[in-house]
């Protein structure tokens, strides 16, 4: 059973320290103190309600990989490579995985005593009142993954799967998640990503306000802005509501 779900946003060195201010800000957080043998991972914390955001600072140049809490890592590893996941790296208190398409995940200990019912995140509201969420991880695949990795994705967590409004998109929600998974089937090949996506009240105006803080607007599309980050990585801003998703 998956505990908590996390999204860890991987941004390179040269750019991790303004990454973790922008982050931070249109998150409504604090960035943690760096931890880790050349403090390359930070958390995201908000004022008020459990943290589900980290970040890492990495050589490359970045991404998104997921972190889940499992009460027992080798029998959520055991489960996850009966699925078709390959380990890549086996440390004392986490594992590293690839899905089927070859997606980077964790599975990394659930905390002591808890709650079963946790907290649900906090929503974010800019200075001109429009209110968001960064609510859900949407998996990018190619047309010849999109039935693996969602099928994977569906056995390992047991969510609930309903399609899109779109025919290339369905999705996985989880009972008290803070993030939900979109998974998206792309039009051309391509190695297996991810991107994070936040919901708001306003598209225009979270785009508007993101730019100022330093992101770069690249599209515009009925019910979602896709943007880059200052580490020059793609996210979304959509119409969905930031309360319920």
């Amino acid at each position: 059973m998956i505990r908590w779900t996390w999204a860890f946003l991987d941004r390179p060195v040269d750019t991790f320290a303004d990454c973790a201010r922008f982050w931070a800000k249109v998150t409504d957080s604090t960035v943690s103190a760096p931890r880790g043998e050349n403090d390359e991972f930070v958390t995201l914390l908000p004022a008020s309600g459990p943290a589900w955001i980290k970040m890492q600072a990495v050589g490359d140049n970045g991404g998104v990989h997921l972190d889940l809490d499992v009460d027992d890592i080798p029998a959520a590893v055991a489960t996850a490579t009966g699925l078709g996941a390959r380990v890549v790296v086996e440390q004392p208190d986490y594992t590293v995985l690839e899905s089927p398409a070859g997606q980077i995940f964790c599975f990394t200990p659930a905390a002591r005593n808890a709650s079963p019912h946790p907290a649900p995140v906090t929503v974010t509201t800019a200075p001109d009142g429009t209110v968001t969420r960064l609510d859900q991880i949407c998996l990018d695949l190619s047309p010849a993954d999109i039935d693996a990795d969602t099928a994977f994705w569906q056995t390992l967590t047991d969510w609930t799967h309903k399609s899109g409004r779109r025919p290339e998109f369905s999705r996985l929600r989880g009972p008290d998640q803070p993030l939900h998974f979109l998974l998206q089937r792309l039009d051309d090949p391509a190695p297996a990503g991810a991107h994070v996506d936040l919901a708001s009240s306003n598209i225009a105006a979270t785009a508007t306000w993101h730019e100022s803080l330093g992101a770069t607007r690249i599209t515009d599309a009925e019910h979602w802005t896709v943007l880059r980050d200052p580490g020059n990585t793609l996210y979304c801003v959509t119409s969905r509501d930031p309360y319920t998703g």
